[in-house]
């Protein structure tokens, strides 16, 4: 991985002349490996990390298992692809162990996700089960610690 790639993923998001000074680079130099890595597909966008809770996001998310029966020529591509289409589905991955597919989901209520779920994606061709998950509550997002109380140290806080 290449070091802008690497300052970019440590931390917070510095403009071009700020990456340029950390990098001992000049802006221009910066600016064109940002433009190159964006044109070869490497850097897909930026995101900033955002808690939940204090900016009251009424989304409501799951995670979704999914066991697949694979597509002769195509394996698990082809129905992964078809499915990461879908609105409702944030990411997608392929997994080892007893299912195939993990999926991050979003709706605006649980109805929503599970109306997804049992309607949309359990009626994709090659979907053989799925269990969901509901997410609850989120502590740590990103390498970021979400709760204030946690946020102090490495470990929680021993009770006697």
């Amino acid at each position: 991985m290449n070091s802008l790639l690497q300052l970019l993923l440590s931390g917070e998001r510095l403009d071009s002349a700020q990456m340029a000074q950390v990098l001992n680079q000049s802006e221009a130099q910066v600016e064109a490996e940002l433009e190159r890595l964006e044109s070869e597909g490497a850097l897909l966008g930026w995101r900033a990390i955002l808690n939940p809770e204090k900016v009251q996001d009424v989304l409501v998310r799951a995670v979704i298992e999914v066991r697949l029966s694979p597509e002769h020529d195509g394996g698990f591509d082809r129905i992964a692809e078809r499915i990461s289409q879908f609105d409702a589905v944030e990411s997608c991955y392929l997994m080892s162990g007893s299912y195939d597919l993990l999926i991050f989901a979003k709706g605006e209520d649980l109805r929503t996700v599970a109306s997804f779920v049992s309607e949309r994606l359990a009626s994709v061709e090659g979907v053989l089960s799925t269990a969901t998950h509901f997410r609850l509550r989120s502590y740590k997002e990103q390498g970021h610690l979400l709760s204030d109380s946690l946020s102090n140290g490495d470990k929680p806080p021993v009770s006697a």
